[in-house]
């Protein structure tokens, strides 16, 4: 049984990665899905696997970074599928420079606006249609660097992390009375394009002891999945074998 038939998410960053996964898990259960971020071909062919399985998705190009950009994917949402009751949080990002040193203030509000900002918005536009039918999932991701900061995070991705986790728990303080309940992930080290930016980029031995995206959308999955009565506020998953991260930390404070 598909526990999310009848169902709407929206997952940003879902041209690849966590974001691709998760899209593609929670069509699996039955949800029709919304695939928001910036690369337009990326998007296309996370919605072709999706229709390929037999489900329904909807491509959305955007910068969420821009406050209307980001209610308008929410609108359009639900003017294709009539609702919204799943929002995946996920696209993210960090900065140029990692030190606290050395960051430019513009640098360290452009993380904001992404880590932080952008869910905060999108949150709100999906709200009042949660409110009125008395539920909603907002699932986020966060990291590990929002509760041991690091170097290799940086300075900007780990306050963004833990305030976005802060918001969330907002979320669930003033309206789980009323359905909706918000659950952050906190994940270690994932194998995901993302690693390709970093100063010291991780090789293949490296990337074997990580986590994969299929092992976050699992997580995704089982947070939208869950009974309306239960909530999974928080939850904190990182690979089984930690690797040594100090040559990658060094090479983080050069930047």
């Amino acid at each position: 049984m598909q526990q999310l038939e009848g169902q709407v998410a929206l997952v940003t960053g879902a041209g690849t990665g966590i974001g691709r996964a998760s899209a593609i898990a929670l069509a699996r259960e039955g949800a029709a899905v919304a695939l928001v971020g910036r690369r337009q071909g990326l998007l296309d062919e996370t919605a072709a696997m999706i229709r390929d399985g037999g489900g329904r998705a909807l491509a959305l190009s955007a910068d969420i970074t821009d406050p209307g950009a980001a209610r308008e994917v929410v609108a359009r949402t639900e003017a294709e599928f009539g609702r919204l009751d799943v929002l995946v949080n996920n696209a993210g990002g960090g900065s140029r420079s990692r030190t606290v040193r050395r960051i430019e203030p513009d640098d360290f509000e452009g993380v904001q606006r992404l880590n932080v900002t952008a869910p905060l918005v999108l949150t709100q536009a999906a709200l009042p249609g949660m409110l009125e039918r008395g539920s909603g999932t907002v699932i986020t991701i966060s990291s590990y660097a929002a509760v041991t900061s690091s170097p290799m995070a940086g300075v900007a991705y780990g306050a963004a992390k833990a305030a976005v986790a802060s918001v969330m728990k907002s979320v669930n303080n003033e309206l789980r009375g009323n359905g909706l309940r918000a659950c952050t992930i906190f994940p270690g080290e994932v194998d995901t394009p993302i690693l390709e930016r970093r100063k010291l980029v991780p090789d293949a031995e490296a990337r074997a002891t990580m986590m994969h995206s299929e092992d976050m959308a699992e997580i995704v999955r089982l947070c939208a999945c869950m009974p309306g009565r239960t909530l999974i506020e928080e939850i904190y998953v990182r690979p089984t074998q930690l690797r040594d991260l100090s040559a990658d930390t060094e090479a983080a404070l050069k930047t």
